[in-house]
């Protein structure tokens, strides 16, 4: 099977064209012949700075997916040859990740394909779906009604967690870059958008909130965005945030405002073996796949690139301003 295999820690010119052997199913495992890969901000960290087993290169990274069941195991029970399927597995140094032509997944861990998204939209989404839902839902328990700030709107994640929240009745506040992200995120339901090189966020916000401050907001910046953001939460409100607080941070203002702090890293699960949340993660596929194809929830692919562009897809998302996701393509 034709692969990008990642040789050393280093600048995109780590990712090698090659050709593997094609992998072959255990007895709970199903081979894709994946027709799609994702490719997220965690792909570039962890070539740039080493995988989660830095011992075990050379690495296939790409922890999202998409494509058809090609051969199943003899346990396997859930899926059959021909089945379209989305996932997130491998790519973070274990067990090879996406960027192939196959790959092998326990199928507990497979989830169908929405049939109105294409390959490369659905194998954009996994990762960002799953942590925008349990970054809502799980953490900060959003309901009907309630007020969600989320910033980098246009982003990976921040796009799907605007639809989210709009899905689940919330109202939606997002800060973007540009009037052309503004636009995007005006389109995919938010209620309101605040350009944050023009106006501080947090007295935007609290201005759009009459002064309360919003229910929760899901940060995916970090740094002075996560501590600037506790003025923007009501009392005994909900900050989550994606990124590890530094020691930095003055914790002042969450304290009397007696916030609650949550973190989100959906990786953990395939790192140390979480299998009850791994079964969640393609829980959390299968709502998403029905709001998919209710049409509440679409996936914003600014980038398509050929398997063998890897390196150029990585440069790209590491220069900046990416909106959406961006996909690799395989033939």
């Amino acid at each position: 099977m034709r692969a990008i295999l990642m040789t050393a820690t280093g600048k995109p010119e780590v990712l090698h064209p090659a050709e593997l052997p094609d992998p072959e199913p255990g007895p709970c495992q199903v081979r894709v012949r994946l027709q799609a890969a994702g490719v997220n901000p965690v792909d570039t960290k962890l070539r740039a700075r080493g995988t989660y087993y830095p011992e075990q290169l050379p690495a296939i990274l790409g922890c999202d997916g998409a494509g058809i069941v090609d051969q199943v195991g003899s346990a396997v029970t859930r899926f059959k040859r021909g089945d379209e399927v989305w996932f997130c597995n491998g790519g973070i140094g274990g067990e090879p990740g996406n960027y192939a032509e196959f790959t092998l997944v326990h199928e507990d861990h497979l989830a169908l394909k929405p049939r109105n998204l294409d390959f490369a939209a659905a194998a954009a989404a996994p990762l960002v779906l799953i942590t925008a839902w349990e970054s809502l839902h799980d953490r900060a328990r959003i309901h009907k009604g309630a007020s969600v700030l989320v910033h980098a709107g246009a982003g990976g994640v921040g796009h799907v967690a605007v639809q989210l929240a709009k899905a689940a009745g919330c109202r939606v506040i997002t800060t973007v870059g540009s009037s052309e992200k503004a636009e995007l995120v005006k389109r995919l339901g938010a209620d309101a958008t605040i350009l944050y090189r023009e106006e501080e966020f947090a007295q935007a916000t609290l201005d759009w909130t009459g002064g309360e401050g919003v229910d929760m907001v899901l940060d995916t910046v970090g740094g002075v965005t996560f501590q600037r953001s506790f003025a923007a939460i009501r009392p005994y409100g909900d900050m989550v945030t994606l990124l590890q607080p530094g020691p930095e941070i003055d914790w002042k203002v969450a304290r009397l405002r007696n916030l609650r702090t949550s973190l989100e890293l959906m990786l953990s699960p395939m790192y140390y073996g979480w299998q009850a949340a791994r079964k969640h993660h393609t829980s959390i596929l299968e709502k998403c796949a029905v709001l998919c194809e209710k049409g509440e929830l679409r996936l914003h692919v600014s980038h398509r690139f050929p398997l063998d562009q890897a390196a150029a897809a990585h440069k790209l998302l590491e220069a900046g301003s990416v909106q959406g996701k961006i996909a690799l393509k395989i033939p």
